[in-house]
């Protein structure tokens, strides 16, 4: 063979090879898989569905801010609050499923809403589950000025003076709410109900004493517990916990009794697997290192990553277990 059927030969043979590289990248699912492998390949959108400040609101920015150095792309913490945390859901619901819009969340939208409200603008069961960033113990506290000093005297004093106490909560619904209608359900206790707009005005006016006690999380009312403005009567995790050993656990007068705010992150339907594996994978390793361990034990709150399966079983469990709480306490929306 001549130089120049050689040069042909090879030409012939890089044209074939470039035609049969261009059809495969333009088969059927081929750009999807190139993207996905590609991913995170553009900025990506963590909602939170609450305004800026709080535990839930820090939590996701920690994490985004670690996600963006690794991956070399902006990661953007957007507050989309109202409509007890449903507006901010059900944007992340509409999003394209591509792993560039998340939601990341306290319980309400992802276990409860469905079970107070008749129609929603998403389906919380739908989410596809990526981790459980962290939990919180929930903590019964009361202003110093009521008149019990423990847990057995709060039930005892309720009891005998039926709707006598109040208690405040961030709205009807929320963890504040559900917790203590779960304890008036086990106890059979009459405590009324007093619903503020957020957790703010109501720790407020708790500690200013126009109401007599509320749930909350650790993260919340730490300050106010050791400056002696509330007093902590139960912690709502299965056990006591580091932070308040002397204070017990609502299980241990109570089996059963479990209430901590937890903080999921979740995507759109139809999001592929790989890239909610992949998020869970590296939002786990992120969240196990020392510094954030250490920032988020400075919020109160314990480190979780859990896989995609986890998160599923997680939240269904929750969904179930305070959809009987909704039922037997006869909760309405507003």
């Amino acid at each position: 063979m001549t130089a120049n059927a050689n040069v042909n030969a090879n030409r012939k043979q890089r044209v074939g090879l470039a035609i049969w590289v261009a059809a495969a990248l333009l088969a059927p699912g081929a750009n999807i898989a190139t993207a996905q492998e590609a991913y995170p390949n553009r900025p990506i959108k963590i909602i939170v569905p609450i305004p800026p400040g709080a535990t839930a609101d820090t939590l996701p920015r920690l994490v985004g801010e670690k996600l963006a150095g690794l991956w070399g792309q902006p990661v953007i913490v957007e507050n989309r609050p109202g409509a007890a945390l449903n507006i901010g859901a059900e944007a992340v619901a509409k999003a394209a499923p591509d792993g560039y819009t998340l939601l990341a969340s306290p319980p309400p939208p992802l276990t409860v809403n469905q079970s107070l409200y008749p129609r929603l603008g998403f389906d919380p069961g739908a989410f596809v589950p990526v981790t459980v960033l962290a939990q919180v113990s929930n903590i019964l506290v009361i202003n110093p000025r009521t008149p019990v000093s423990n847990l057995q005297q709060l039930v005892e004093f309720a009891r005998t003076n039926p709707d006598k106490l109040t208690y405040a909560s961030s709205g009807v619904g929320g963890t504040p709410h559900l917790s203590m209608e779960l304890l008036k359900t086990l106890t059979g206790i009459k405590i009324r109900h007093v619903p503020y707009k957020g957790l703010a005005p109501a720790l407020t006016d708790l500690i200013a004493g126009h109401v007599d006690m509320m749930f909350d999380n650790l993260g919340n009312v730490a300050a106010p517990i050791e400056a002696g403005t509330l007093k902590a009567l139960a912690v709502g995790s299965e056990q006591r916990i580091a932070a308040l050993p002397a204070v017990p656990a609502m299980s241990e007068a109570f089996p059963g009794f479990i209430s901590v705010t937890w903080f999921a992150i979740v995507a759109p339907a139809g999001t592929p697997r790989d890239i909610a594996d992949k998020l869970s994978r590296t939002i786990g390793d992120i969240i196990r290192q020392g510094d954030v361990t250490k920032k988020f034990a400075d919020l109160y709150s314990t480190p979780v990553g859990s896989t995609p399966d986890q998160t599923a079983a997680f939240i269904k469990d929750e969904r179930e277990r305070w959809s009987k709480v909704i039922a037997a306490a006869g909760i309405k929306s507003d």
